[in-house]
């Protein structure tokens, strides 16, 4: 087996050819994570993608797989393996029944099983991982690893080849843990996950996950940066775990716990924490970026090195940017359900570019006030002190969608069911797009083309740039939350029930 590796930075590019489990792959640009490493921005270098495929002819589409009823997560693809969370109410595996959550593990070239990680529903109640949920999370997959967040807000390290090249430990369990509390353990087989190892987010520091765990986990040096899904009570009227901490530090080797943020941000967050770590370099040295369930942008310095064994460490916060300053910040759960007042929080990603932080903030969709904006923000280069704001953009009612950044443009949708071309330096709007659907998937740039996913199961593609040119429109029937993604000239779209393979004919 020989092969060779190189990196540019945001993608891996190998000359390979070799067997991994059932199928031989041979293969060029990887998408081993959510957006590019750091950075989380969503630009693609892929070419020859189509604007337009049609899954009832068969019209550039390389393949198709039938997920769960319930799919939000954004599939990610590396080393031949395409990772995708779902939910269990198309069971691969008939001993596994009923609600589950599943992150599959499907061959790239044809879209087929080749494992599954299966994991039972927290029992609780309904509000700690709601049912049909699945797993939301999708996975970043590095030095030949692949690390994931669970429906009951585990961090799983697994082995991409599963139990099929045997049972690599340490971790030895994973009968008892496919298995529900009150049954007997589902004996294991070459078609489930391996995991390696697991850190019980929940089980471990109290952390009281609302809704659903979601998260996108950040890799930087030795170390995980992990949100962890801290929220509201069943109630929505209080904190059950108010000294949990939002942002977690593990070691990627081990899943030791080495770092917390302790900034104490539980009694300010309205609904959960479900916003994941980003990088920015400011003056030669990685600050880590992450969105508070708060509304609040904190910046943090890495550790330096890992503390001794039985110690964790508080992270250095270097400055904070408090998005909506002029919210209220006490008692705030007595604004559920207004409309007109309220707290902010962030759902997305912070996007990193050109030494500027891109986030978008406002009111929670099911509970809070209709505002929303595009913010950017820089950050001091050196030392602690106080971001710049450099520009905000008021969007149309709420915003799930990250911002991405290309070629001077920003592009982002929200749930006022309208997208937007946005000038870079100023902030001004270049164009602007009503749909018919609300926007929570983030776009994709790739291939000189930006594609925008709707809830409404609305695909549209645009040319990117400051002309508004539509390409192509398909509509497939099913709502669409996770971000379309692009690897080795392959365009993959995720809806609600199907995972499509988007392939340019004669390619």
């Amino acid at each position: 087996m020989w092969r060779r590796r190189f990196s540019n930075g945001t993608r891996w590019f190998r000359i390979a050819l070799w067997a991994i489990g059932p199928a031989a792959v041979g293969f060029a640009a990887d998408q081993p994570q959510w957006g590019e490493p750091h950075s989380r921005n969503m630009v693609s270098g892929e070419k020859g993608l189509p604007a337009t495929f049609d899954p009832a002819t068969g019209a550039n589409l390389k393949w198709s797989a039938r997920l769960g009823s319930e799919t939000n997560a954004t599939p990610v693809i590396a080393a031949g393996r395409v990772y995708l969370g779902t939910n269990n109410h198309l069971p691969r595996d008939p001993r596994h029944r009923g609600d589950r959550g599943v992150l599959l593990c499907l061959d790239e070239r044809t879209g087929e099983l080749i494992w599954q990680l299966v994991v039972p529903k927290i029992t609780t109640s309904r509000y700690w991982d709601w049912p049909y949920m699945g797993i939301n999370s999708p996975v970043t997959v590095v030095d030949g690893r692949v690390y994931g967040i669970s429906n009951r807000g585990e961090v799983l390290c697994l082995d991409p080849a599963g139990l099929a090249n045997g049972n690599q430990g340490p971790f030895l369990d994973e009968a008892r843990h496919q298995t529900p509390a009150e049954e007997a353990p589902i004996p294991i087989g070459e078609r489930d996950a391996d995991i390696l190892w697991l850190y019980d987010v929940v089980g471990q520091l109290g952390v009281r996950q609302h809704d659903a765990a979601h998260g996108s986990i950040l890799s930087h040096g030795p170390y995980l940066y992990v949100n962890t899904s801290n929220g509201v009570s069943d109630t929505h009227r209080t904190i059950e775990a108010p000294d949990a901490p939002s942002l977690i530090v593990l070691e990627r080797a081990t899943g030791r716990l080495v770092a917390t943020d302790g900034e104490r941000i539980g009694p300010r967050i309205f609904h959960g924490t479900w916003s994941s770590p980003a990088v920015i370099e400011l003056g030669g040295r990685p600050v880590i970026v992450f969105a508070g369930g708060d509304g609040v942008v904190y910046g943090f310095e890495p550790p330096a090195s890992p503390p001794p064994l039985g110690e964790v460490r508080r992270l250095r916060k270097l400055w904070q940017f408090d998005c909506d300053p002029t919210a209220p910040k006490e008692d705030i759960h007595r604004y559920v359900s207004n409309r007109t007042e309220g707290p902010s929080s962030i759902k997305s990603l912070p996007v990193v570019h050109g030494g500027r932080i891109h986030v978008t903030v406002g009111g929670e969709p099911f509970w809070g006030k209709n505002e929303s904006w595009l913010k950017v923000i820089e950050p001091p280069v050196s030392g602690p002190g106080e971001p710049r704001e450099v520009w905000t953009f008021r969007l149309n009612k709420q915003v799930m969608s990250s911002a991405v950044v290309h070629d001077g443009l920003v592009y982002v949708g929200d749930t006022g069911r309208k997208l937007y071309c946005l000038d870079a330096a100023t902030g001004r709007p270049v164009w602007s797009h009503e749909v018919k659907g609300e926007l929570w998937a983030t776009p994709l740039v790739a291939d000189g083309k930006v594609y925008f996913a709707t809830r409404r199961g609305e695909v549209l593609v645009f040319a990117a740039g400051r002309e508004q040119r539509l390409l192509g429109e398909t509509a497939l029937g099913a709502p669409i939350s996770a971000t379309p993604v692009a690897a080795n000239g392959v365009l993959y779209i995720t809806t609600m029930t199907h995972l499509y393979a988007v392939q340019a004919a004669g390619r």
